[in-house]
């Protein structure tokens, strides 16, 4: 018989009862009933308490006035189950008094004892609702009463051991759990961790910083002058830029990773200084610097329809998740933030001489927030369904906005060299912080990254790209590569 007391591992902090047990309930639920029963036999473990072992032959035999009884003579070690563990019992019990025709005991049931419980009146109303209708379904319905009676009652055991607290039932899965608390655990501190592949157990799991791309594999030299603005459309097939030369061009990724030049659109008179690709990556919206906003179709790059006209001043766009929608923002407060779909039609606009100048804006890929910066301080986040509204003041003039794929954050860059990332929800009360980048002259723009949106990129005025994992303020890496300002960049 295996000392109750005896402790595992280098430290001592193991029992050695409750890891052969954890170990035993393991091997039961991945089907290898036979290692189980011969490691109960070998360790004189049971992965059964011998409360539940009790519990099972009355239950099973049908005793169930000596199974509440048992229940309500453990009621300290069950605590709060209790309750919730005698109305399942009860529920059983009624069930198969009215199978037998017992419509009185089961009618007495019902009345003095469950109804006497702490279950909540609805819970007890819908249960007794239910056997209005179970005298044609559920056991007398079905040939060979006993082996179903046998059944619900063994699915009775199984409700209470999820039931039960630890020691008289271990948790469902508990070994799976406690391996996977470990492995998130190695990932939490992995600050290059970036795959969704399964991690191996064999050894303690760590990242090299080859995950992150340092080296430069191709140049693209496609525009004139000065780029102000890239982003990969959302299935990651295309890039889309925009320049100082008053074009944009649409790239497409080859197999290899390469890109190679799909279409130049032409159209805009000044530069163009933002894209943005509709969901479903059909549409393309470029925003020219003070001038219209246009609309492409990025299978033709023809434009399909011209937004606004000279002096419109557009700062900033963002598409809705149905592809037929978007807004844009204008630092003109005259116009404001206007919401348009796909033909023209002015859906909504928010606008007038009390609206502040918008610097940029970003609507969340859920559709239910509208995050836009205000001149210069600002940050307002607007809720589509109800319209409430929530403000966030920061201490420094904002530069632009990005929103996190799985729309719960946002990051604003701001002119003080640091990047504030918030949460949509509003939870937070002051918002984390990352630093090592220089930003004090031009606007730079920075985006989220990776699995589950874990990396942070910004550009910077020193020529380099500074990449954070979202639990560190620090940098965890730093690339060379450009000669210039970096003012845009993107993890695909």
């Amino acid at each position: 018989m295996e000392n109750p007391c005896e402790v595992l591992g280098s430290k001592g902090l193991i029992r050695r009862h409750e890891f052969v047990r954890i170990i035993i309930q393991c091997l039961y639920s991945l089907g290898y009933s036979s290692s189980a029963s011969c490691l109960e036999s070998e360790s004189g473990i049971s992965y059964k308490s011998n409360e539940v072992k009790l519990l099972e032959s009355l239950i099973l035999n049908g005793s169930w006035d000596e199974s509440i009884d048992y229940l309500n003579s453990i009621k300290d070690e069950l605590g709060e189950t209790r309750e919730s563990a005698l109305f399942l019992v009860f529920r059983q019990c009624v069930m198969e008094y009215l199978n037998c025709g017992e419509y009185a005991l089961a009618l007495g049931v019902l009345r003095k004892q469950v109804s006497a419980l702490d279950a909540g009146k609805c819970k007890v109303h819908s249960f007794a609702k239910c056997l209005l209708s179970f005298k044609d379904r559920e056991l007398g319905a079905v040939d060979g009463g006993d082996v179903v009676v046998h059944d619900l009652r063994k699915k009775l055991l199984a409700d209470l051991e999820k039931l039960f607290p630890p020691p008289i039932s271990v948790p469902e899965g508990r070994l799976e759990h406690l391996v996977e608390n470990t492995v998130m655990s190695w990932v939490d501190s992995c600050m290059y961790h970036s795959s969704s592949s399964p991690i191996s157990l064999y050894e303690d799991h760590h990242c090299s910083r080859d995950q992150i791309p340092t080296t430069t594999t191709q140049i693209l030299t496609g525009h004139k002058n000065e780029v102000w603005f890239v982003q990969f459309s959302n299935n990651g097939e295309y890039l889309a830029s925009s320049s100082n030369d008053c074009t944009a061009i649409i790239w497409k990724v080859l197999e290899d990773g390469k890109l190679t030049l799909k279409h130049t659109l032409y159209g805009h008179q000044h530069a163009v200084s933002f894209v943005a690709w509709s969901p479903d990556d059909t549409k393309l919206l470029t925003c020219g610097n003070t001038e219209v906003l246009k609309l492409w179709d990025v299978e033709t790059g023809t434009c399909k329809h011209t937004f606004g006209n000279q002096g419109f001043v557009v700062s900033s766009c963002a598409w809705f998740p149905n592809s037929k929608q978007f807004v844009c923002g204008s630092s003109d407060p005259e116009k404001g933030v206007c919401m348009w779909d796909c033909d023209g039609n002015v859906i909504k606009s928010w606008r007038g001489m009390r609206m502040p100048k918008v610097v940029d804006l970003a609507v969340t890929p859920d559709g239910e927030y509208l995050i836009s910066i205000f001149m210069d301080k600002e940050i307002r986040i607007l809720h589509m369904g109800t319209y409430a509204e929530r403000v966030i003041s920061e201490e420094h003039p904002i530069t632009s906005l990005s929103v996190s794929g799985d729309s719960k954050f946002f990051i604003v860059n701001l002119n003080s060299q640091e990047i504030h990332m918030w949460d949509v929800a509003g939870k937070w009360d002051k918002p984390l912080r990352f630093m090592g980048h220089k930003q004090h002259k031009y606007v730079i723009r920075s985006c989220f990254g990776g699995l589950n949106n874990t990396f942070i990129a910004s550009g910077s005025e020193n020529s380099q790209v500074y990449i954070w994992n979202c639990r560190n303020s620090r940098p965890v890496e730093v690339l060379s590569g450009h000669s210039m300002t970096v003012n845009c960049n993107l993890i695909r």
